[in-house]
């Protein structure tokens, strides 16, 4: 049992509200207090990208010697990295005003920002550590312009586990700080390897949830072309990273973890019955005291899947309480409507208040 003297403050404040919440949800919450919750329901986008000036004049002055670079026209920008590359993108990504008025039109209440590719898994222990911390303090300094509006899912510096813990330390006492962002991979390194298991301990024993996102995706030259390193690339390395964390052991060795798959999973839901059979047959599988499968509900998925019937699949196999809104915010495989893409999926208004931002708010701790 953790020591509440040896909790900083802010794990104090969010060990008591979850006490409190433990404490209505055993006393029962009556209709009419369920029917006035929905109707107070904010719309929670957990999949929301976003690059501060800060953390791209990092790059584009400090990168170099690593080889990053950051340029930008006033119009797009775009980095190239050891860690992967993107660009050009539009400058919403960074102006905070653009962003608010696009969440306005999608009918958004609350992002979550996160960091994407390249993310702060390049360079060496120093710069990769700064990157991290200079991303978390300008997100928190976004949430504290605009606490009804935005959350923070903090990034690490990966490289190194002490590193890791010393800013999950630091960031989880920066408001606004509701969770952890991560690649599906750590600089080719899958995260069942335990050089992680000190971050996914501390980071249970915190009570933060965990969002994955792929980087460095599998598949190389054959999905150079079409585009497939994103089509096909993202979902399939979402699936290798949740196997490895459900074969690895991860979620057995910290239950009360949770992470949250982006992509609707990715190619995760539709393989869990081969997964299983491989359980079945296959001693490399067998570590576990229960088929793969079963840990479906140990996720949480987003709704960025581009198919009705997929999120209609999930709610059916692995349950309407975890699912939540997703927009990928702003690239052009996201959603620009992310909540009006929920007309496509049959689901009663319950439901929708759920994967809009019931489940979310559970997560967030909003």
């Amino acid at each position: 049992m953790e020591c509440t003297c040896c909790i900083s403050p802010a794990r104090r404040r969010l060990l008591g509200a979850l006490g409190a919440v433990a404490g209505g949800a055993a006393l029962g919450v009556s209709g009419t207090q369920a029917s006035a919750a929905a109707a107070n329901q904010r719309s929670i986008d957990v999949h929301a990208h976003y690059y501060p000036e800060a953390y791209c004049d990092l790059i584009g002055k400090e990168g170099s010697k690593y080889g990053g670079s950051f340029v930008s026209d006033g119009h797009s920008f775009t980095f190239k990295t050891p860690a992967g590359g993107l660009g050009p993108l539009p400058m919403k990504f960074i102006d905070v005003d653009q962003r608010l008025r696009d969440m306005n039109a999608s009918g958004v209440d609350v992002q979550a920002l996160s960091l994407s590719v390249p993310m702060a898994y390049w360079g060496d222990r120093p710069f990769n550590a700064r990157l991290a911390r200079t991303w978390n303090v300008a997100a928190s300094d976004v949430y504290r312009a605009h606490p009804t509006r935005f959350v923070v899912l903090a990034t690490l510096p990966m490289l190194d586990a002490r590193d890791a813990l010393d800013e999950l330390d630091r960031a989880a006492d920066l408001p606004g700080v509701r969770g952890v962002y991560m690649g599906t991979n750590i600089d080719n390194h899958d995260l069942d390897d335990p050089r992680f298991d000190p971050i996914f301990a501390r980071i249970a024993q915190m009570g933060l949830p965990v969002f994955l996102h792929p980087q460095q995706t599998v598949g190389g030259s054959r999905l150079a072309d079409y585009y497939l390193s994103n089509l096909l690339g993202n979902p399939f390395d979402t699936a290798i990273a949740a196997s490895h964390l459900i074969l690895g052991g991860v979620m057995d060795r910290y239950p009360t973890l949770e992470i949250t798959l982006p992509h609707a999973g990715g190619a995760l839901p539709i393989l869990l019955g081969r997964i299983d059979a491989g359980w079945n047959v296959r001693p490399e599988t067998r570590k576990l005291a229960q088929q793969p499968s079963s840990y479906a509900r140990r996720f949480s998925y987003d709704t960025v899947s581009h198919s009705g019937p997929i999120l209609e699949f999930l709610i059916k196999n692995v349950g309407v309480d975890r699912l939540v809104l997703g927009s990928d915010y702003c690239f052009d495989m996201g959603y620009e409507q992310p909540v009006r893409f929920l007309d496509h999926v049959p689901i009663d208004d319950a439901g929708r208040n759920m994967i809009v931002g019931g489940n979310a708010a559970r997560l967030l701790r909003i």
